[in-house]
């Protein structure tokens, strides 16, 4: 049986981290190094969780990062590498459109 590989589309991956500072750390370095097209770090939000037994509230930054979605194995592992967490929340959603274009830009960003 043949195997069919999904087309490259773009990922919108989402992270939180706990300071703004991390969270400009981890935006920089992953556009730099040509792991990311683009990452926009947000305003804090309010994260719910459960932590280790016990129910957590905390503050945190939500980082969005697009790239080629073939290239997301190798983010995960950069990602991982570079997180300040244990355990990161690191999830990858398929861009359901994405212009030609701004596709396009995206491939050329990431090496």
């Amino acid at each position: 049986m043949e195997e069919k590989t999904a087309p490259d589309t773009l990922a919108v991956v989402m992270t939180t981290v706990g300071s703004e500072a991390d969270a400009h750390r981890l935006a920089h370095t992953l556009v730099a190094e040509r792991y990311v097209a683009c990452a926009q770090v947000l305003p804090p939000i309010t994260s719910y969780y459960r932590w280790q037994g016990s129910l957590q509230r905390e503050a945190e930054f939500l980082l969005l990062l697009k790239l080629p979605s073939t290239a997301y194995p190798r983010l995960e592992q950069r990602l991982r590498e570079l997180h300040p967490y244990q355990e990161p929340e690191i999830l990858a959603l398929p861009a359901a459109q994405v212009s030609a274009t701004y596709l396009a830009w995206a491939r050329e960003q990431v090496g």
